[in-house]
């Protein structure tokens, strides 16, 4: 069971060990895209670990692609969203002169751009959910413009 403490300027947590030993789960989550753009997933993550019955501990989700990213970000201005597929657009165009082509034109920008992003998270739980701020949100970035099947390895590890 997790306190809550003041420390100073911050709040801190104290684990209370009440018996219930750490435990690991992993699962697969597969996200289908409609092509370029953000896809949330955070009720699904929640969803996952209210199934494995989390308590607190931290989350890692790893997409197992080149292609895509994940990220966490604002949520509540869709613009935000657009702008951000701009920025990217405009640090990786599709009308460079790629060598690597064989994949279409839309490959190799999205490679650099899940360089840029990364592929893996990890998350705080608390309480059995994420621990993501009021205007976060998880989101599977897909770069590609058209659709994809992404998946996703999940990693819980807390009582």
């Amino acid at each position: 069971m997790t306190h809550p403490i003041r420390s100073g300027p911050a709040e801190a947590w104290t684990f209370e060990d009440d018996g219930l030993d750490l435990r690991q789960r992993m699962g697969r989550l597969v996200v289908t895209t409609r092509g370029q753009g953000f896809y949330g997933i955070g009720r699904r993550l929640d969803a996952w670990l209210s199934e494995q019955t989390a308590r607190d501990g931290e989350m890692s989700v790893f997409l197992r692609h080149t292609s895509a990213s994940l990220t966490i970000q604002e949520n509540a201005d869709p613009d935000v969203q657009a702008d951000l597929i701009d920025a990217l657009d405009d640090l990786a165009p599709q009308d460079a002169d790629w060598r690597h082509v064989s994949e279409g034109p839309d490959d190799m920008p999205a490679h650099v751009k899940t360089m840029l992003t990364g592929v893996s998270l990890q998350i705080p739980v608390v309480a059995g959910k994420l621990d993501l701020g009021t205007w976060q949100e998880v989101y599977v970035v897909e770069h590609r413009l058209e659709a994809h099947q992404r998946s996703l390895t999940l990693r819980y590890l807390g009582t």
